[in-house]
């Protein structure tokens, strides 16, 4: 207690959170609960990462991505993945020009702040390797010549995890670039009266383009490198690793995480901590972060996939098991 009254006034973190409030807001005029996928979307903005947002159709993925675009005053753009999708769709292609006899580089859609990639895993893997570079170091180079993308860069793509004639899936090292896989759940029974409610009272409802756009790439490029000055006590970063090398020693997981996830969990439970207020983490930021940012970079064996197991429980498991730091 004494270490957080220590700390609680080193950075003001009043105009983020009233961001974040305003976003959530924003948000709330169209899409009812999902509270749990717009913090992690929202967490992820402020941890400069991507997200996979998973979950079966009409549990509103794709539009909550473009609302979070919609209530920021940044580029946005949509891709949707087709088995026909080549990298160039996405990238962009050099183009001859007549007139001055060269090469012009027209760029493609992935050449915004925003990003929404619907149904990633409905292209092959050569279109999804395209993703890589852009994703890893923002940039892509096209026939030996660098391209910088602008700040503020954030990737959010969706995927149904039911259907699978028509897909592919998503490679390690694909999925490995995503800060977190989120898990979209069906709405209890009163979200669901109050989404029914909602469309049944047509004059109550609000279109997506209704929506107010108020934050600005510099002012998110700001929040982002105050959520870099978080403060992670040295005994947190120890349970950070901790949990990590807990997962490599894990008999029931085949491929552990790599020292990409340490950074994730660090970089997540820091935004987690801005969105609360705190300008410290604290062991339940990092216990918040684990589970999203884990579950989709690690692999359960085969014998324990087919008794059932999932990757969510045993970093569950994991966090139960590693011992919390006073």
């Amino acid at each position: 207690m004494k270490n957080e009254l220590q700390f609680q006034n080193r950075l003001d973190l009043t105009e983020l959170q009233y961001s974040v409030n305003k976003i959530k807001e924003e948000i709330g005029k169209v899409i009812v609960g999902q509270k749990n996928m717009i913090d992690m979307l929202i967490a992820s903005l402020l941890a400069k990462g991507h997200s996979l947002i998973e979950g079966v159709p009409g549990v509103a993925k794709t539009i909550t991505a473009k609302l979070i675009a919609k209530s920021l005053s940044v580029g946005f753009s949509r891709i949707q993945f087709t088995p026909d999708l080549m990298p160039s769709d996405i990238l962009g292609t050099s183009i001859f020009n007549l007139k001055t006899s060269e090469f012009e580089f027209k760029k493609g859609p992935i050449f915004s702040n925003m990003v929404l990639i619907d149904e990633i895993n409905r292209a092959p893997a050569k279109t999804q390797a395209a993703l890589f570079e852009v994703m890893e170091e923002q940039q892509i180079t096209i026939d030996g010549n660098k391209f910088m993308l602008e700040s503020p860069f954030m990737v959010l793509a969706t995927q149904n995890p039911i259907e699978q004639e028509g897909t592919y899936r998503l490679p390690e090292a694909q999925l490995d670039r995503f800060l977190f896989k989120i898990d979209v759940e069906y709405p209890n029974l009163d979200e669901e009266i109050e989404i029914i409610s909602r469309e049944h009272q047509l004059k109550e409802r609000v279109k997506i383009e209704e929506i107010t756009s108020f934050l600005t790439a510099a002012q998110i490029s700001n929040y982002q490198k105050l959520v870099t000055q978080i403060l992670v006590e040295e005994h947190l970063l120890k349970y950070i690793a901790e949990l990590i090398i807990a997962t490599r020693n894990n008999p029931f997981l085949y491929l552990g995480a790599s020292p990409r996830a340490s950074i994730a969990i660090l970089k997540a439970s820091k935004a987690f901590a801005a969105m609360s207020g705190r300008d410290f983490v604290t062991p339940e930021d990092i216990k918040r972060a684990a589970i999203p940012v884990l579950h989709h970079r690690v692999i359960v064996t085969p014998e324990r996939e087919m008794e059932g197991v999932s990757s969510k429980q045993v970093i569950t498991q994991i966090i139960e098991t590693v011992e919390i730091p006073r």
